[in-house]
């Protein structure tokens, strides 16, 4: 349960309840500025890449990935290659708040993708209850919102594989990578990610130079959205296990609504509010209706670790990305599964 987690998990989780609420409000900025969405998807990648790979070779953590090939190909495509592009190509028919929600169905998709591949991550009681509730969300958006409109339904299908590929990816990570300097994996998983879709951007590139506002979002979703939160999110699914780092996806929606209403001028009708209410209630009933210790106090915590770490040179894994620290344990790829 996510009861149970530490104070550095807790704190990488609303981290990144915050940071991944973010991306579909950029994202919509940018696809309706005409950044067709495989060109917005490989900008996004290869600014992330050579930011992480450069930050992995002062390190020295490269050689880490020898023998790992197929690994980061197949994390590459489940989670970054595919996703992007989709989550793009749907937000050019539904609004960035739809899109965050439909997302919310990456745990249950989790859930049933462990039947088969992954024991330790399988769900029941309360928490199989929460995940199921959470998609009831999504049913009464799509049912009360979307039914019955072609474009719609199109944008939502695409959005909904992308969620697929973000339940697949975390659990080849976690079962294959996990051990891996956290740098060094998500800087070659983009690069990779961003030779598979070279060809697709290079086909379809922007009618016209994309206005200032938009090179700003294509600014964030590659610097905060992607190279920062890969990172984050790569400790939290070595700790917690993927099925137990997505509940970020229950959470992450409250913050794309609010900023697709306060921003975007969007109005959520009532099956987007309907499954809003559900999911939120499935994060309940995930978390064993419970709220974390201190969310604040375990962020503080988090950051004085992490520079503590980084002036007595343990043996841990420091990842710094601007001017923030993160300790993450060298064995954090066996734990918390």
């Amino acid at each position: 349960m996510l009861g149970a987690m530490s104070a550095r998990a807790w704190a990488g989780f609303f981290a990144m309840s915050t940071i991944w609420g973010v991306p579909y409000l950029f994202i919509k900025v940018a696809v309706d500025d005409g950044v067709p969405p495989a060109f917005l998807a490989w900008s996004r990648v290869v600014l992330a890449a050579a930011v992480l790979l450069a930050l992995a070779w002062r390190a020295g953590t490269l050689p880490s990935l020898r023998g790992r090939g197929r690994w980061l190909l197949a994390f590459a495509i489940f989670e970054i290659a595919v996703p992007f592009p989709l989550i793009a190509a749907g937000e050019r028919h539904v609004d960035s708040s739809v899109a965050a929600i439909i997302i919310a169905a990456a745990p249950l998709i989790v859930a049933l993708l462990a039947l088969r591949f992954d024991e330790s991550e399988r769900v029941s009681g309360r928490r199989l209850v929460g995940l199921l509730v959470g998609l009831g969300g999504v049913v009464a958006l799509v049912g009360l919102d979307i039914a019955g409109r072609t474009d719609e339904l199109l944008g939502a299908g695409a959005i909904l594989i992308a969620a697929a590929g973000y339940a697949a990816g975390p659990m080849v990570l976690n079962r294959t990578l996990a051990d891996a300097d956290p740098r060094a994996t998500m800087g070659a998983s983009l690069a990779i990610a961003g030779i598979v879709l070279t060809p697709f951007a290079a086909a379809d590139p922007p009618p016209a130079v994309p206005s200032a506002e938009a090179l700003v979002a294509l600014l964030i979703l590659g610097l905060v959205c992607t190279a920062a939160a890969f990172v984050i999110y790569s400790g939290l699914i070595a700790e917690i296990g993927p099925g137990r780092a997505l509940v970020i996806t229950y959470v992450a929606p409250v913050v794309a609504v609010a900023l697709g209403v306060a921003v975007l001028g969007e109005r959520p009708g009532t099956g987007a509010i309907a499954g809003l209410l559900l999911i939120i209630a499935g994060s309940w009933l995930s978390t064993d209706g419970r709220l974390p210790p201190g969310p604040s106090a375990a962020l503080a915590l988090l950051l004085h670790r992490g520079r503590r770490g980084s002036r007595s040179q343990p043996s841990s894994t420091t990842t710094t990305i601007t001017t923030t620290t993160i300790t993450m344990p060298a064995s954090a790829g066996t734990t918390g599964r």
